[in-house]
């Protein structure tokens, strides 16, 4: 008996290793994997490119522009090890979107209305056949508000920091330290659960995973379990 398609939501807070167990998920049961925080990210970095950030402060008409021209088309890319990498505008970006550089101002940029709706579009686009995992802020809240599994993760922001801190150290960041990004994930979780479209909160038929303490393989196992039993059910 072939188990029933269902679309998977996984929200939370930053750092906490969401596309992570989001894209282990989907291979290991065969979905398609959206990126959306990458969506956001690949939006800051072309608002940053094109100079309509100048410290806190976007140049939110000619972003309009940009994206009803088209000018930021964003995919993914699978590569040869079964991971996928972001695309944007036909080139692989998925370092330079997690740059710290980008990372101080995609709030800002994900906080602005136009841009969630025309990101929430392409999300539910993607996703209109389910067999997806999905992560971001707002998946099971405003995406798929009727996610046959949703997933709320999070973490300290002590942990999520350090997870942070360790992954800029091994892509060769040397000169971040660990308070900047403590105070990084700080304000991101602020202005995500403040912001005014699509703020971050817990869909009420959420499950909660607080993986603080558990190891990659311990969360993944309660991840598919949690699949098991809602394909099951």
């Amino acid at each position: 008996m072939a188990l029933k398609k269902i679309t998977i939501a996984i929200d939370g807070h930053s750092s906490t290793g969401k596309s992570t167990m989001a894209k282990a998920l989907a291979r290991r049961i065969g979905y398609a994997y959206v990126d959306t925080g990458a969506m956001y990210r690949a939006v800051t970095l072309f608002a940053l490119r094109n100079k309509l950030i100048k410290g806190e402060k976007v140049d939110e008409k000619a972003l309009k522009e940009h994206l009803k021209r088209g000018d930021i088309m964003i995919t993914f890319r699978p590569t040869k090890d079964g991971k996928s990498v972001t695309v944007l505008n036909g080139k692989n970006v998925e370092r330079y979107i997690r740059s710290m550089r980008v990372s101080n101002v995609v709030s800002i940029i994900a906080a602005i209305g136009f841009v969630r709706k025309a990101m929430v579009k392409q999300q539910q686009a993607m996703g209109k056949d389910k067999g997806v995992v999905m992560d971001g802020r707002d998946i099971g809240t405003v995406v798929f508000p009727d996610a046959e599994m949703k997933v709320f993760a999070t973490a300290s922001a002590e942990v999520r920091a350090q997870r942070r801190f360790d992954e800029l150290r091994a892509k060769g960041d040397t000169t971040t330290t660990f308070e900047e990004v403590l105070e990084n994930v700080t304000e991101r979780d602020r202005i995500d659960s403040t912001r005014k479209e699509s703020p971050l909160r817990q869909a009420e038929d959420a499950v909660v995973l607080d993986n603080s303490h558990l190891s990659i393989e311990d969360q993944n196992e309660w991840l598919y379990q949690l699949y098991l039993s809602r394909v099951r059910s």
